[in-house]
Formats: structure tokens, sequence, C-alpha cells
């Protein structure tokens, strides 16, 4: 805690590390163990402050807050209701170094800062203070809903997924179902009026073992992520398993958020798992399409831990087919159509039909929902009619005047309809034509009727001629009134499929727009999504010769070409482009134009960059030289200026003191000389390799030998016989270790010895350098690699701060890595990891 009258705290630069106590239901004892490890870390003189914690009247809970220090809380008044929250303001004020926080997915009374506890959270994350804070699985949203139904139980306060997936720590709080039951009878975790209800209720074994379950498969996947880091940065190879990608196919229907939350499960429960969420956006697109569904599904995709996709293709089944392929999905979610009983009558096959028939190796997995069969229904058909209708309509141009007229001579007798009621009849029957097969279909069918009338009903029956001049008008009207119905019908048609067409344009363009305000406006970026939003097999970008202009989109012998800036065109291979989509691929042309201009001028930024950083390393290297090597250079100029001085007769003591001066200066010199040569060997990559296996055992002797005040007695070795030899050059090798072994000595307390360790893991031996010094913070672990960097020494007689830098480097030249680690109960490990040699 700072002292009255101190000067204020500087401002942290790193931001604050987040670690969350996960539990698998209510009462397992997240807040008692969140209150425990804040005991533990003031107990090790950490400053650890109470923000908020729920305590429920739990006594043993409560015990723990007693010696902490508990911020009081805000107060926030509304309609007579008072309301306590976390005082985020007081704790800004306060900036401890650790803060404890409860309930992170817990919302706000109104009038507070933020609306949530994850928003106050995130401002003391960004403030570089440390947050330990507890949430329970039903709150995570890609869970929300199974939850649900496992409970019976809704949760109206979620967290996405991401949120707790970005912290630091995530430790899972977990109890057997009968433990936690039998806590509860005891009444630790809540009111002796609730135990029955509650163990009938939300607490049944079968309930309790469910969430726990879901809770280690979450925990589970967020372990294997971090192992897989871990291999990946210790370049340990091995077998791997074939990673999961799930797609799963949105409308913007109100089934979308069950198929999202659906496909997340499923692509949690794999290794590394991918969700990928794609809308096709059709020419014809569906009429109950509705933008602010899609962007609300948009938004639960990116926080289930998914991405979200627009592709544009007349063809849904195709399109989506099209898009698993190209990203290498292996499960296709889609939902079971909302097609009425009719429609499906009248129509083909719906998507998730034709998906499963063409969908080859991709598993498809026909997800049911509370709308399936309970669509509207469209009087109009769309532009591009399935097949059963498009063979289906002149079929029934012919057929069905031919029924309506046998129908009406059989009834003739009975009904007696003059001329003007089966007229009527069969322009009803053409209108049916037109909404089954369209214009073609209906003027096949006017055509038809017409015949049939004049035969069957026009005097003299029997004839194809007209008597009366009534009935000749009765007849043009009825031709008349059955092409007129057939245009209207098609330029409905047409109307809506370029309505419809627009909008797809429009949501396409958003979309492209959506992507560059996040960040995604890297040409490799834009690139990817336009292969993908145009369904072509690949996109290229490159430079345009000289003696071509394009004023737009045009077809080439290699696909289409679009012109990006003054030097450069965009080629699409893969399907053809119809006319309508080239003004959409115009404006993401516009967007790869901008998006290559900033990329060229971050180059260029880049080549000043290595200029800047060679006038710093100069500048370090005159400031490092003008103290450090002139030093030693003037101690041993003063001692052997003395041995030739004729003025002064020394002592044989006095002469062996003085070259012992020199020797030491000249030897300090040649070190620091050394450095200095092989830092710039390796900046310029001119550094000589004898890689050969090196025992271990044989290097640290030697090494520790040739420091200038040897530490032997304090070095203690272990486990460095039991371990291969390592291959690497047996002199860079043992400067390695000699700069770890000394620069360990120098901050290891009094009474201390460094100890020097060896593992094997996977492919690789790790050596360990462990002190019990004062450590490093964990925002000054990379500054300390930097040359010309001496962090907590005071002492300017120890050399130019080259010794991690130079380590650093001569073990990457070595194809080794060298990284710094927490020692258990304080200090700090360097740990060497190298390749094993292989044994003949």
């Amino acid at each position: 805690m700072a002292q009255a009258g101190a000067p204020p705290e500087p401002p942290r630069t790193r931001p604050g590390r987040l670690k969350v106590y996960l539990g698998a239901a209510p009462g397992v004892g997240k807040t008692y163990r969140m209150l425990d490890e804040g005991w533990r870390r003031a107990l090790r003189g950490t400053d650890v402050v109470v923000g908020f914690v729920e305590c429920h009247r739990r006594p043993h809970t409560e015990e723990l807050l007693d010696g902490l220090e508990v911020l009081p809380r805000a107060r926030h008044t509304r309609h007579g209701t008072e309301r306590t929250e976390l005082d985020l303001a007081a704790v800004l004020a306060r900036r401890p170094e650790v803060a404890l926080i409860d309930e992170l997915a817990h919302t706000n009374a109104p009038g507070a800062r933020n609306p949530t506890r994850r928003e106050d959270i995130e401002e003391l994350l960004a403030a570089g203070i440390d947050v330990i804070t507890t949430v329970n699985i039903q709150h995570l949203e890609s869970l929300n809903d199974v939850v649900e139904k496992i409970t019976g139980m809704p949760q109206r306060e979620t967290v996405p997924d991401e949120a707790v997936r970005r912290a630091h720590q995530i430790e899972l709080v977990d109890m057997a179902p009968e433990a936690l039951r039998r806590r509860m009878a005891h009444g630790n975790v809540c009111a002796p009026e609730k135990i029955d209800a509650a163990l009938s209720h939300y607490f049944r074994i079968g309930n309790l073992t469910a969430l726990r379950e879901l809770a280690l498969l979450w925990v589970a996947e967020r372990v294997d992520e971090t192992l897989q880091r871990y291999r990946a940065e210790h370049g340990i190879g091995g077998v791997w398993e074939t990673r999961e990608r799930v797609v799963v196919a949105i409308t913007g229907g109100p089934e979308g958020e069950t198929l999202i939350r659906r496909a997340a499960r499923i692509a949690a429960r794999s290794s590394g798992g991918d969700l990928l969420a794609v809308h096709v956006a059709r020419s014809d697109g569906p009429a109950d399409t509705s933008p602010a569904a899609l962007a609300r599904q948009r938004r639960l995709v990116e926080n289930t831990g998914g991405s979200y996709h627009t592709v544009v293709g007349d063809q849904v089944p195709e399109a989506l087919l099209a898009f698993a392929r190209a990203e290498n999905a292996t499960q296709l979610i889609v939902g079971v159509s909302r097609r009425g009983l009719l429609r499906r009558v009248l129509g083909a096959r719906g998507v998730g039909e034709t998906v499963v028939e063409n969908s080859g190796d991709i598993d498809v997995h026909m997800v049911t929902h509370e709308r399936a069969g309970r669509g509207r229904i469209r009087l109009l058909p769309g532009r591009d009619l399935p097949l059963v209708r498009r063979r289906g309509g002149p079929v029934a141009g012919l057929v069905l005047p031919v029924l309506l007229t046998l129908l009406l001579r059989a009834v003739s007798g009975p009904l007696d309809l003059n001329l003007t009621g089966q007229t009527l009849l069969f322009l009803l029957a053409v209108v049916a034509v037109a909404c089954v097969g369209g214009v073609v279909s209906a003027l096949l069918a006017s055509v038809t009727a017409s015949l049939l009338l004049n035969y069957y009903f026009i005097p003299p029956v029997g004839r194809f001629t007209i008597a009366e001049a009534n009935n000749i008008l009765a007849l043009l009207v009825f031709a008349v009134v059955a092409v007129t119905v057939a245009a209207v019908v098609d330029r409905s048609l047409r109307l809506g499929s370029r309505a419809a067409g627009a909008t797809a344009e429009a949501e396409t363009l958003s979309s492209l727009a959506g992507g560059i305000l996040r960040g995604e406006q890297s040409v490799p970026v834009l690139l990817e999504r336009t292969r993908e939003t145009f369904g072509m097999e690949s996109v290229e970008l490159r430079p345009r010769a000289r003696d071509t202009e394009l004023a737009g989109p045009a077809d080439a012998g290699d696909g289409i070409t679009v012109p990006v800036g003054a030097d450069a065109e965009l080629v699409l291979r893969g399907r053809g482009l119809p006319a309508t989509e080239h003004r959409v691929l115009t404006a993401f042309a516009a967007h790869l134009t901008a998006a290559v201009e900033h990329a060229r001028l971050a180059e260029a930024a880049a080549e000043v960059e290595p200029v800047k950083a060679a006038d710093r390393m100069r500048t370090a290297l005159l400031a490092a030289v003008s103290h450090d090597l002139r030093t030693p250079l003037a101690s041993s100029w003063a001692a052997v200026t003395s041995l030739r001085s004729r003025d002064v007769k020394f002592s044989e003591e006095d002469r062996e003191e003085l070259l012992a001066t020199a020797d030491e200066s000249l030897a300090k010199l040649n070190r620091l000389v050394d450095n200095l040569l092989d830092m710039s060997r390796i900046q310029a990559g001119a550094l000589t390799l004898h890689l050969q296996p090196v025992a271990l055992a044989e290097v640290l002797p030697s090494a520790v030998g040739s420091l200038p005040e040897a530490p032997s007695g304090r070095i203690l070795a272990q486990d460095l016989e039991a371990v291969p030899d390592v291959l690497a050059d047996p002199p860079l090798l043992e400067r390695v270790i000699a700069n770890l072994v000394a620069n360990a000595a120098r901050h290891s307390p009094p009474g201390r010895p460094v100890t020097v360790s060896a593992s094997v893991l996977a492919a690789r031996v790790e050596l360990r350098v462990t002190d019990r010094g004062p450590g490093l913070r964990p925002s000054d672990r990379e500054r300390a690699f930097a040359p010309f960097q001496r962090l907590g020494d005071t002492d300017n007689t120890t050399g130019l701060g080259l010794g991690l830098a130079l380590s650093r480097g001569l073990t990457e030249a070595m194809g080794g890595t060298l990284t710094p680690e927490d020692t258990p109960g304080g200090g700090l490990t360097m740990v060497v990891s190298l390749p094993a040699a292989r044994t003949p």
C-alpha cells in the first residue's frame, strides 16, 4: 500500500491479467477459492483488495474476508429500491496490484458506469490491475440453452465464451454431486427454508452430473489449446489429430440461434475445432431474411468463438457445399426445412435434402427446431423454379384446361352454367397455371383454354367457328385477360428478383464494410473474402501489363480480370459471373485498391525501421563504450604506466598487485570486445557454427571455471548425467551457460545456491538455471533480452548488458530457445531448450 506523502505510482505499462474460477454448479466453492488465493497473495506481499464479493451468508466464506481490505460498494437507487454494485472508480483510484471481484456475468444496476460487470473488469485490466473473478458454467453463452433444457431454469445473465477464454488462467472448481448435495443439506449453500426445494429441483443428481460434464468438456478444450500452444512454442513434433471444422448454415430466420448454439457445442467437443457460420446471399433471396436477425446471429457466432462469412450464389445447396469444401469442413449443420406441406408437395426437395445427397465426405447434421414445417406459403414462385415445376408447368398448361373441360361437360346438366361462368372458370385455371409454372406455362394454358372454349362451349359446338358476335367478344376478352395475367405474373417475378438481388448486393457490401471496420483490411484477408464471397476456385492479385487498360471487370483467357489501382489487377478463376454481380466485384476491387496502398505505405515505414533501430543501437553502443570499455582500459593503462615509471620504487608485492590489476582489466576488456563482436556477428548472420553432440555434465564445469569470480561453491547441479547429449557448438554453449550462471549468481541472495538442472521433453533437452532472487516482472522479461539492458543492476561495473541478449542469440543460432519462467517460491528460471543429439 502506498504511504502518505509518497510520490504517485507510475502508470503500469502492461495490461492486467485475468484469472477465472469456473464453477461446475452454484455452491461448489468458487468465492471461497478466490478469497483463499487473495489471502495467499497478500501473505506474499502482494497488494490485494476485495472489490466485490457476494458471500450469500455462508459463514466459512465470510471468515476469509476478515483481514483483507474491502472497498466500499457503490449504491444505486431506482424506484425506491437500493442496490449495491462494484465501485469501479474507487478501485481505479486505489490501484491495487490484484482486485478480487465476484460474479463475472453479473448485470449492473441502472445508472452504473457500465451495463455489465464484465465491462468493469475489462477497464481494470486495461489499467494494469490483475483481477481474480468467478463464473458458473451455466452463464457461458454457448451453453445457455442446453443448461436451460437440463435444469428447466433460464439463465438471463450470460457472458461471451471468448471473454473467459482470454483469461490468463482458468481454474475449474468442481465437486461430486453427492458431496455438493451434502453441503447443501448441512446449510452451507443456501438458506434452510430453501434447501428442500433446491435438492428436489435444480440440485438433483442428474442435473449436477450433466453440469459437471459440461464444465469438464469446456475446460478440457481450453487445456488442449494451451498444450498445443506450448508444443508449438517448443518445436515439439509428433502426431497431430485432425482438426474438426464445423460449418453452420444460417438464413436470418428464427431458427438461427438454435443452429449456432448446436454447432458451437459440436465444435467445442472436438480438439481445437473451428466454428464457421455462413449465409448464402442469393439473387432471389428468401422473403423472410432479416438484416437485424442476421446481425444478432453474427454477434452470437462471434461470442461463441466462431467466424461469420457471406457468400453469393443462386443455388443455395451448391454454394453451401462449395464453401464447406473450400474451408476443408468436416461437419455441416443445416436446419430442418421450414416449408409447409403444400410447398413440399408443389416444390422440389429442400436445401437440407439436396445438401445431404451431394455432401460426399462431409457429415451433415439436420437439426430440428420449433419453426420446422411452419414456413409461409409464397404464392408467386421464384425466378429460378425447381426442376419439377419447370417441367410440370407446361404439362399443367395442357392438362388442367382439358380436365376442366371434361368436368364441365360432365356437370353441364345439373349446374346449367352459361358461357360467362365457363369462361371465368377457365380464367381461374390459367391463373393457377401461372402461379405454378410461370409466364410460359400461363400462355400455353390460355391458348389451350381458348381452343377448348371455342370447340366445346361456343355455338356451333363441335366446330372451331363462332356464330354470335357476343361470343367473339367474350373469347377475345378471355384471351386478353389471360395474357395480361401472365404478363403481370412475369413482371412481378422480375421486379421481385431485381429487388432481392439488390438486397443481396447491399447485404454483401455491408458485410465487407463491417469486416473493414473491425480491422479485416489486409490484402490477404480481402482476397480470401473475395474468393469465398463469389465462390471462386482461386483469386490472385498480380501486376498489370503496361499496355493493358481495364475500365471494369472483363473476361480474360485465364479468368475474370478487374483493375486494382494503377498497376495491378485482380484475377478470379472459377465460375462465370453474371453481369448483376459485377458491381459488387467492383466494390471489392475498390477496397483492395485501398488495402494495397496501405500495404505499400506500411512497407515503406518498415524499410525505415531498421535504419532507426541501427541508429538506436549505435547510440546505445556509444553510451556503453564511453564508460564500460573506458573503465578497464583506464585501469590497465594506469597500472602499466605506474610500472614503467622510474620515479617510484615499487615493492615486489606492489608490482604483483599492479600486474594483477592490469591482467584483470585487460581480461574484462577482452570479454567485452568478444561480446560486442559476437553480437554483431549474430545480427549480421555471419556466426560460424560447428554442431556436434555435447554432454551438459562436461560443459558446466568449464563454463563456471571461465567466470572471473567462479561461484563454484554456489552452484548446485542436478540430473545433468541423466539426460542425453545435446546438439550444439561446445564453445558457444559454454558461453551461454556461463552468462546465465553469472547472471543468476549475481541476483541470488547470500547463502542461496544457483541450481542447474536438466530434463528431457520429447526430442529436446531443457537446461534450467534457477536463482532465488527478486525475479522479473512479466512486462520486463522480453526487455531483459534486448542489448545494453541491465534491469535490476545498480552496479555499472558489471558489463555492457549484453549477457542475456548474447545468450539468446547464440541459443537460437544453435536451433534452441531461451525463455524465462517464474521460480516457484520466488526467483527466476532461465530455460535453455536444445535438440537432443541422435544416438548412433
